[in-house]
C-alpha cells in the first residue's frame, strides 16, 4: 500500500497576464453538455532511466511550475472560472499544483496497480465533486527516486485530446523547446452555445454515485492479433468486416462479454447499446488541427436487439460497430452544429431512461501521444487514467511498447468478477 504524504499545495498562475479582450471566452455547445468530471491522467517516470541522484525534488519543483506557469499564458482558460455553463472567466486564479512524497518503491506500484489506491497520485477526486480549478497537479516523489506526475483537467473544457495537447506543451516547454504548438479556442465559433432549457437532459447524465470497480485487462500484440481474426470472421448472417482495426477487435470482444454477463444475470434488455466517443476534428469540412481546444467529439451508438435467437450466442457485432461510428459525418456535424442535435439528444434520453436498454460505452486513447511527454529526463515506462464515476465505461489505451492496449474497464462491483472470468 503506497503510502502518500501531502507536502505543499499552491496556485500557479500565468506568467503573463491574460489580456482583457481574452477575459471572456464562450463554451461550445459541446462544452455545455460535457459531464462536470475530471479527466485524470498520471504519468510514471522510473529512477533507473531518471538519474534524479544529481538534482533535487526542489529543482524538478521549480522546473515544473516555471514551465506550468508559462504554457498557462498560451492555455490561459485553464487558469479561469467556468460561469454559469456558458462562459470562462480567464481571470488568471491559477491552477492547483500539490508535492507530495510517496512513501513507496515506484516499480512496485505500477507492476500490479492497485486502482482503487491510484487516486491517491491526483490532487483531486476525478469525480469533480465541488471543483475549484478546471486544472489540478500532483507531483509524486518516491522515495526510491521516481517520479508520478498527475493531472487532471475538467472535461467541461477539453477532452482527451486536448489534455493531452496541453500536456506535451507543458513537458515541451519544460525541456526548454522554443517552438510548441499554438493551441486555438475557436470551438464554440463552429458549434455555437445553445440555452439548454426545455431539454430533458443534463451534463450530469450517467455519473452514478454506485460503487464502480476498475479492472485493467492487457491485450499483447498476439491476443490483438488473435481477436482482429475472430473479428473479421464472417457472421452467421454473412456480414463480413475486412481488416478491423486494434480497437474495433478489442470493443467487439468487450462488448459480447458484456452482453454474456447481462443475460446471465438474467437482466433481460430490449436492446444492447455500444457507445464510442468519435474525435469530430478530423471529420469537420476542412478538417480541425489537433490544436483546437475543448470538447470536439460525439458519441455514436450501435444496437444490437435482443429478439432474435438468443440460443445462437451473441451476433457478430462488428459490423454493426462500424457502421454506427462511419454515420457520424458531415450531416451529423451540420445537426450539432444548427442545434438540431439537442432533440436527438433529449430523445436518446428519454429512452436511455425506460431501463430496457443496457449501454456500454467505449473512448479510445490509445493514440493519444502520452508515451512521448518527456519533460526533459526521459519518457514515462507507464501512463494510466483512474476509476471514472460511470457505470460500464471501457478507456482503451495504449501499452508502454506501443504495440498492445489496456482496456481499463468500470463496472458495478457485483458485475466486474462474473465479466473478469
Amino acid at each position: 500500500m503506497a503510502n502518500v504524504e501531502i507536502l505543499t499545495k499552491e496556485m500557479i498562475r500565468p506568467s503573463s497576464p491574460t489580456p482583457e479582450h481574452l477575459r471572456n471566452l464562450k463554451l461550445s455547445l459541446l462544452d455545455q453538455v460535457a459531464p462536470p468530471v475530471y479527466v485524470p491522467l498520471i504519468f510514471f517516470y522510473s529512477f533507473d532511466e531518471l538519474c534524479f541522484d544529481t538534482i533535487s525534488h526542489a529543482h524538478i519543483s521549480q522546473l515544473l511550475k516555471q514551465s506550468l506557469s508559462d504554457t498557462l499564458t498560451m492555455f490561459y482558460p485553464l487558469a479561469g472560472q467556468i460561469q454559469e455553463n456558458s462562459f470562462i472567466d480567464c481571470n488568471d486564479s491559477g491552477v492547483e499544483f500539490v508535492e507530495a512524497q510517496v512513501h513507496a518503491r515506484l516499480s512496485d506500484v505500477i507492476r500490479e496497480p492497485n486502482m482503487a489506491e491510484l487516486n491517491k497520485f491526483l490532487a483531486v477526486i476525478p469525480t469533480g465533486v465541488g471543483i475549484a480549478t478546471l486544472l489540478a497537479v500532483q507531483i509524486n516523489f518516491f522515495d526510491c527516486g521516481g517520479i508520478a506526475i498527475g493531472v487532471c483537467l475538467s472535461h467541461k473544457i477539453a477532452d482527451g485530446t486536448s489534455l493531452v495537447a496541453f500536456i506535451n506543451a507543458w513537458a515541451a516547454t519544460c525541456r526548454g523547446e522554443v517552438k510548441i504548438r499554438q493551441p486555438y479556442f475557436d470551438l464554440a465559433h463552429l458549434f455555437p452555445p445553445r440555452d439548454l432549457s426545455g431539454f430533458s437532459f443534463t451534463p450530469n447524465d450517467g455519473i452514478t454515485k454506485e460503487k464502480i470497480m476498475t479492472k485493467r485487462f492487457i491485450f499483447d500484440k498476439e491476443k490483438l492479433a488473435m481477436l482482429k481474426k475472430v473479428a473479421a470472421a464472417a457472421s452467421r448472417d454473412g456480414s463480413q468486416v475486412k481488416n478491423p482495426t486494434r480497437v474495433e477487435a478489442v470493443s467487439a470482444f468487450i462488448w459480447k462479454n458484456f452482453m454474456e454477463v447481462a443475460k446471465n444475470k438474467m437482466d433481460v434488455k430490449k436492446m444492447y447499446v455500444a457507445v464510442h466517443a468519435v474525435n469530430l476534428r478530423p471529420r469537420t469540412s476542412p478538417p480541425l488541427s489537433e490544436q483546437a481546444f475543448g470538447n470536439c467529439w460525439r458519441p455514436s451508438f450501435a444496437f444490437i436487439s435482443t429478439s432474435g435467437d438468443e440460443k445462437n450466442g451473441c451476433p457478430n457485432v462488428l459490423p454493426v460497430l462500424r457502421s454506427s461510428i462511419s454515420k457520424i459525418n458531415s450531416d451529423y456535424i451540420n445537426q450539432v452544429q444548427n442545434g438540431e442535435y439537442l432533440k436527438h439528444l433529449s430523445k436518446s434520453k428519454d429512452m436511455f431512461m425506460k431501463g430496457d436498454i443496457e449501454l456500454c460505452n467505449f473512448s479510445s486513447w490509445s493514440r493519444f501521444p502520452v508515451y512521448e511527454v518527456d519533460y526533459g529526463w526521459g519518457r514515462p515506462c507507464w501512463v494510466c487514467t483512474t476509476t471514472l464515476p460511470f457505470k460500464n465505461v471501457v478507456i482503451l489505451m495504449s501499452t508502454p511498447c506501443g504495440d498492445g492496449i489496456e482496456a481499463w474497464v468500470n463496472m458495478l462491483e457485483e458485475d466486474i468478477s462474473a465479466f473478469r472470468t
